[in-house]
């Protein structure tokens, strides 16, 4: 009876670790999972980076094109918008619970959310906060996703919280693997990322 209790204890023990990592995806395409799982740990370890490129946005009321600057450290982010697209020039910097939205000859406004802010002041439903993970070429973990691999393990396309994103192509940097083009489409609105510099970084904890 003892070492069936203890068989018992020791199957809970790797069914409640199992279950710290149960994950909201849904797996498709072509790529090999456990290369997938592998990839998307090393990438996750990514809490740094310095992005520059083009973007544009399809709307209703707004659509144009023009440059982004994005700088993540941790929590922390500073992206930067110029040209047509951010009216001249707007700069969306905070972390969680406190973001602050500069555009240029119109004011600085506070929010507890980028999407908030966005929304508010520009017009745009971007879901800033999944972002931050889409950009690396990851889902967002704290909602369902589907997932579809392409023959090298990577993201190829995304869709999740209402959104599709589809990756176009990679770049390799630093040993990285992480998108150069993506095309997300949400409601009423299309955005087309162009990253010509990745500069990504592990920070210290």
């Amino acid at each position: 009876m003892r070492l069936r209790h203890l068989l018992i204890i020791g199957l809970l023990a790797v069914l409640s670790g199992c279950a710290g990592l149960t994950s909201h995806e849904s797996l498709e395409g072509q790529g090999d999972p456990a290369k997938w799982q592998a990839h998307k740990e090393r990438t996750i370890a990514l809490n740094g980076w310095q992005i520059s490129g083009k973007v544009g946005i399809r709307a209703p009321k707004d659509s144009g094109s023009g440059t982004l600057f994005w700088l993540q450290r941790q929590d922390y982010y500073d992206i930067r918008l110029s040209g047509p697209l951010g009216r001249g020039a707007a700069r969306l910097t905070g972390h969680a619970g406190d973001v602050t939205l500069e555009v240029a000859n119109q004011g600085r406004y506070q929010a507890s959310t980028p999407e908030e802010l966005l929304e508010q002041q520009m017009g745009w439903k971007l879901p800033i906060s999944h972002l931050t993970w889409w950009v690396r070429g990851l889902p967002a973990p704290d909602s369902k996703s589907t997932v579809v691999l392409d023959t090298e393990s990577h993201l190829q396309r995304l869709n999740q919280d209402g959104w599709d994103v589809e990756y176009l192509s990679y770049a390799e940097q630093n040993g990285y693997w992480l998108p150069e083009r993506m095309k997300l489409h949400g409601r009423n609105i299309d955005v087309t990322l162009v990253i010509k510099d990745w500069q990504p970084r592990q920070l210290g904890q």
